[in-house]
């Protein structure tokens, strides 16, 4: 960043005010890729799964989302007004791939990516200086009616990066392994795969927009809870030897006491459980109904049904 460059330090500030180490900021982003997905009514789970128009929506729902999480004022001309200054939104899933329209020209660019495949992100500013950056490597997209530029990677060192190369939440599905995934997928009914999820995926954060994908109902939270019939995740699993905590402090107590990993908001964790023995060693261990349990691997037995979970 330029010293005399005063707008572009005023709008950095504001935004790290707002959200000094980026959580917010990647909480829209994996909000707005799951968005897209749309797994409740599609079922998909993979960018490449998108219609060309839908990727071209993108950088629309990106600017609306992150416009909505922090309240930017609309700009006069670009898109957002932050700190009294115009700043124009560029997202691109290919890291350096922003296209920048004339009319952007002189002005600051609040640059993002977000690779799902790569579970990365990052987000800077850059002023859109025509001479600068054809020197470093701008190319003019072929065809393009409106003109507009596409910057590339050989001017990534000119962003003055909020934040670079952060974690972005793990799309459990997409990286699954493709036999677990096509075992998942394979029933038909929304609630064995949702159960067929806890089954196979042990002791992993699972997010609740996974089970919306397999469950692709309105109410896909029920396909975990408890119920009569013992259909649902919990109650069906328990019969085979497994406790799906959540996301109560009871829970993730739970979840702790068994060596992790521990469900955060939103999230559930399979775990295998059999009560405690001599040959299980000093493994991690937790109290319920009564007796000591401890999470078992693959190869291992599971003592059935498994014990309730406290209530919330």
């Amino acid at each position: 960043m330029s010293s005399s460059d005063v707008e572009l330090k005023k709008v950095r500030e504001h935004i790290l005010a707002m959200d000094p180490h980026g959580r917010e900021f990647a909480v829209v982003l994996r909000n707005t890729i799951d968005q897209l997905l749309d797994g409740e009514n599609t079922g998909r789970y993979d960018w490449r799964q998108l219609h060309k128009t839908e990727k071209t929506h993108a950088g629309t729902l990106v600017e609306i989302n992150l416009q909505r999480r922090f309240e930017f004022d609309e700009g006069r001309d670009m898109d957002y007004e932050i700190a009294g200054i115009d700043v124009d939104c560029k997202f691109s899933q290919d890291l350096g791939g922003w296209m920048i329209p004339p009319e952007a020209m002189g002005e600051i660019c609040l640059v993002v990516w977000a690779d799902d495949r790569a579970s990365k992100w990052s987000a800077g500013l850059i002023r859109a200086d025509e001479d600068k950056l054809t020197r470093n490597g701008l190319v003019t997209r072929k065809g393009n009616r409106d003109h507009k530029y596409r910057l590339n990677r050989s001017n990534l060192h000119l962003v003055n990066w909020l934040w670079h190369l952060q974690p972005l939440k793990e799309n459990l599905l997409l990286h699954l392994d493709d036999e677990t995934r096509e075992a998942l997928y394979a029933p038909k009914s929304g609630q064995k795969r949702v159960n067929e999820l806890f089954r196979r995926v042990q002791q992993r954060r699972i997010d609740r927009n996974v089970v919306r994908t397999l469950a692709q109902q309105h109410d896909y939270m029920a396909r975990v809870r408890d119920d009569k019939n013992r259909i649902r995740a919990r109650p069906a699993l328990r019969e085979e030897g497994y406790v799906i905590p959540g996301d109560s402090r009871n829970h993730q107590a739970v979840a702790e006491a068994l060596g992790g990993p521990v469900p955060e908001k939103g999230e559930f964790v399979s775990f295998r459980v059999a009560v405690a023995q001599p040959h299980h060693g000093d493994r991690p261990s937790v109290e319920l109904d009564g007796r000591r349990w401890v999470a078992v691997g693959p190869g291992e037995e599971a003592d059935r049904p498994a014990p309730m979970l406290p209530s919330r």
